[in-house]
């Protein structure tokens, strides 16, 4: 039995929401595609596809991630991380569900979506599984995830800061069905936003896997986010949507449609401070407020 009692963390910085009572639960949404056209976003195919990224590669590293951290379960023995791991298992189920109904959509309007859903399907699968290893190579690997996920999940919550706050893509007139699905769940990625870093602390958290794994999920973000989308955006099949893919991603993320791809250099430093902790992000009241407001998570 492998299993190490309390998370190295520096606590001059660290510290744990102890002072914060609600739980994380999964929520019952509802999302009707009918009148979500292809270019939700109107006049920004490129801004557009970027945010369909998120229906074609999150799904399945939602699986993945979840079923890394129900085997780490068992080494947890801090009674609220254990609800907190819980929970987070049963709200990343809710998104990958969900942006599998818009990626349907999407299928249905014309966007060949199904390539690359398979190419993620058996990357993660090749990748990210469980291997059928045993023992202390078993451990090793589950620790391994568990700092990928750690480190991936610093960049969905960075996102989810950016969503809540980007009041610019309702003013460019994006449809609300499409907008509350990437708030609601960017609400809750800055809801949930410590759990896989306080599981990888607990079960292993040591300082050399963290960067190693931080430099891995960071590269291959980014590969992902620029690839996916520069493939959506070729394979659109509407006319005159723009110029070269390149040309439109930088315009887009220079009038702030768009997060800076700059991000997966500029968090890195951020994220492997020995005294780094979610916590110390920005304020989780915007993602409360939303999640109690949002059109889908209320709609029952």
């Amino acid at each position: 039995m492998f299993r190490i009692g309390k998370p190295r963390i520096d606590p001059r910085g660290a510290r744990r929401y102890t002072e914060e009572a609600y739980a994380i639960a999964a929520r019952d949404v509802h999302f009707s595609w009918d009148d979500v056209p292809l270019h939700y976003i109107p006049g920004e195919p490129m801004a557009t596809h970027l945010i369909n990224v998120m229906h074609l590669v999150l799904p399945e590293g939602e699986r993945a991630m979840s079923a890394a951290l129900a085997e780490a379960l068992p080494l947890i023995d801090d009674p609220r991380l254990r609800e907190e791991v819980t929970g987070f298992v049963g709200q990343e189920a809710v998104h990958a569900s969900s942006h599998e109904g818009a990626r349907g959509h999407l299928a249905e309007l014309g966007l060949p979506v199904e390539p690359v859903a398979r190419k993620m399907d058996w990357l993660v699968d090749r990748v990210l599984g469980d291997h059928g290893l045993s023992g202390k190579a078993k451990h090793a690997w589950l620790c391994e995830r568990l700092g990928l996920f750690a480190a991936m999940e610093h960049y969905t919550a960075v996102v989810g800061e950016w969503l809540l706050g980007a009041d610019h893509l309702e003013r460019a007139g994006m449809h609300p069905v499409m907008l509350d699905l990437i708030r609601w769940h960017g609400a809750e990625e800055v809801e949930h936003r410590n759990v896989a870093f306080d599981a990888f602390m607990h079960v292993d958290g040591g300082y050399a896997r963290r960067v190693r794994t931080a430099l891995i999920a960071s590269f291959t973000l980014a590969v992902l986010f620029v690839g996916t989308g520069r493939y959506l955006y070729n394979a659109d099949p509407t006319q005159d949507k723009g110029g070269p893919w390149w040309r439109e991603l930088i315009s887009a993320t220079r009038r702030g449609v768009t997060p800076k791809l700059s991000i997966f250099l500029t968090e890195i430093p951020k994220y492997l401070r020995p005294s780094f902790h979610p916590s110390q992000m920005g304020s989780m009241d915007k993602a409360v407020r939303y999640l109690a407001q949002s059109p889908a998570a209320n709609a029952a």
